[in-house]
């Protein structure tokens, strides 16, 4: 796609993406600890919509008029934006993986857990930390602008280490799904 559409959407779209893993840790967090969680998703859909409004207003007036101001905001944007994601992150991520270090040593499936959230963690963190900082670069330094349609060899690494490489080992680190539940009142036939 970010050979298709290159720039802001995909960046997006990602971020959309993986804060609903950050809105699921907050949802356990908050169910842990007995706050409420109902107001959680109009959060989040209110934080996206506001993003995506936000960046369809940036593209329609850099339609209307090619203006490098506004171009500078728009790429100081989603570089906030992915500053955002890397802060929901640590705060949420951390917070859980902290949460689950306190539950007795015997809990079932604590150290996959603890594993898991630690590692989902680091990895989208990380990511995010990476588009944060070369969005700023890319901002105030011409030289590192991050649409390089010229190079499309430097587009698919920056996109796979920042894209398809986080999104691959979070898949591999959350490929175990939970089993399924089984009704007291179905049997199967034998």
């Amino acid at each position: 796609m970010n050979f298709i559409v290159n720039g802001d959407l995909p960046g997006l779209l990602f971020f959309s993406t993986y804060t609903l893993l950050v809105l699921f840790w907050v949802e356990i967090y908050h169910q842990a600890r007995g706050l409420p969680t109902d107001k959680l998703k109009i959060v989040y859909i209110s934080v996206n919509a506001a993003m995506y409004l936000i960046q369809v207003c940036i593209w329609i007036y850099l339609w209307i008029d090619d203006n490098n101001v506004v171009q500078f905001i728009g790429e100081i944007f989603i570089a906030v934006v992915s500053f955002m994601a890397a802060l929901g992150f640590l705060i949420y991520g951390g917070r859980l993986f902290f949460m689950l270090r306190r539950f007795p040593i015997e809990s079932k499936g604590r150290r996959k857990k603890l594993n898991e959230v630690g590692s989902v963690t680091t990895i989208c963190f990380t990511c995010f930390l990476i588009r944060c900082i070369m969005g700023f670069l890319s901002a105030f330094d011409s030289d590192a602008s991050l649409n390089v349609l010229d190079h499309p060899i430097l587009d698919l690494i920056y996109y796979m280490l920042v894209e398809v490489l986080p999104s691959a080992l979070v898949l591999y680190i959350l490929r175990k799904l939970p089993p399924k539940r089984i009704s007291a009142q179905y049997h199967p036939i034998r």
